[in-house]
């Protein structure tokens, strides 16, 4: 009998790899153990309090033993996914990995690693892997670069309850603008929110920039996380969604908006473009003001429809388990 696992390193939180989790074991009809840190004792860090750093990779490794997997797929670099592939190697157990964080940026960002090293890391943890599982082509072609082998696309979906019809309508006479996401460096609103001055600006989520950016623009709309209908609501009153990150793998958040008809601005760069059409579904480039005012003009319906057929967490599941079973 088959026995499937999946580690990771979060999945508690808020953030685009545990909504990609927790959603496929909504869809999934298979019997599938979850690792993660809440089962174990963790510990989070001030700079960003959204990490539980589990501090038991042994009870880890042994909880793996005890179900004796016959499928593993680890999800994180963290010491979960650690655990998970040293068992892995000792075991001799075949597995799949993905690979959903620019963590080498990141960790410029906030420790100042060069970004060479981090992937150099990141190379060796996925070495083995008889699947790297990556969310978009460009990022696959950004992977090729640094030496990683074995990559396979890996798509993903929108919860319906996330999704409201839309009624497409002329946009406000202020632009009224969407962005949702966690509230950190990484993520560049400061290029959002430097443009307050033009648009009625909404912001969803929390993180460690949150009371920086409150103090800087006190006539932005902070509203904290929503989730489900309420935030399907938020989505269905805006004009447009904004994503700044420079540094995402994918952005589920994106999906989410296209999904509820909003057009979406951000930069060219891996993530954004490989999921928005530009001058179709939304608008990418250098000018972050200008593709806001460009997407208002877009047909939120049609985007809509287009949007919905194509995302699915049913195919996200699919793709997984047919990395899976084919390393038997």
């Amino acid at each position: 009998m088959d026995k499937y696992v999946i580690a990771t390193d979060t999945f508690d939180q808020v953030n685009g790899v545990s909504t990609t989790y927790k959603n496929i074991l909504k869809v999934s009809k298979r019997d599938i153990e979850i690792i993660h840190p809440s089962q174990f004792k963790y510990k989070s860090f001030k700079s960003y309090p959204e990490i539980q750093f589990c501090t038991e990779p042994i009870k880890v490794f042994k909880k793996i033993k005890a179900i004796k997997p016959t499928h593993l797929h680890i999800a994180t670099e963290g010491p979960i996914g650690m655990a998970a592939r040293i068992y892995c190697k000792f075991y001799k157990v075949p597995f799949t990995s993905a690979y959903h964080t620019k963590f080498p940026e990141y960790l410029n960002i906030y420790f100042r690693l060069p970004v060479k090293f981090g992937y150099f890391l990141m190379r060796l943890f996925h070495k083995k892997s008889n699947a790297v599982l990556v969310p978009t082509n460009s990022c696959i072609n950004d992977l090729k670069k640094f030496g990683f082998k074995n990559l396979a696309l890996w798509t993903r979906g929108v919860d319906k309850e996330l999704i409201k019809k839309r009624i497409n309508q002329k946009p406000n006479k202020k632009i009224k603008v969407l962005s949702v996401g966690r509230i950190g460096k990484e993520k560049n609103l400061d290029a959002l929110c430097s443009l307050h001055q033009y648009f009625n600006i909404t912001i969803v989520g929390d993180g460690p920039e949150l009371e920086n950016l409150k103090s800087k623009y006190s006539n932005i709309n902070f509203v904290g996380y929503k989730f489900g209908k309420e935030l399907a609501e938020l989505y269905s009153k805006h004009d447009v969604f904004c994503f700044p990150s420079k540094t995402d793998t994918f952005g589920i958040v994106i999906i989410e908006a296209l999904c509820n008809g909003l057009p979406v601005a951000a930069y060219n760069v891996t993530g954004p473009k490989d999921i928005v059409k530009n001058k179709i579904t939304g608008f990418l480039g250098n000018d972050l003001k200008k593709n806001i005012i460009q997407c208002s003009d877009l047909n939120k319906t049609e985007i809509q429809q287009v949007s919905i057929q194509k995302w699915s967490w049913r195919e996200c599941e699919k793709i997984l388990f047919n990395n899976l079973l084919r390393i038997n």
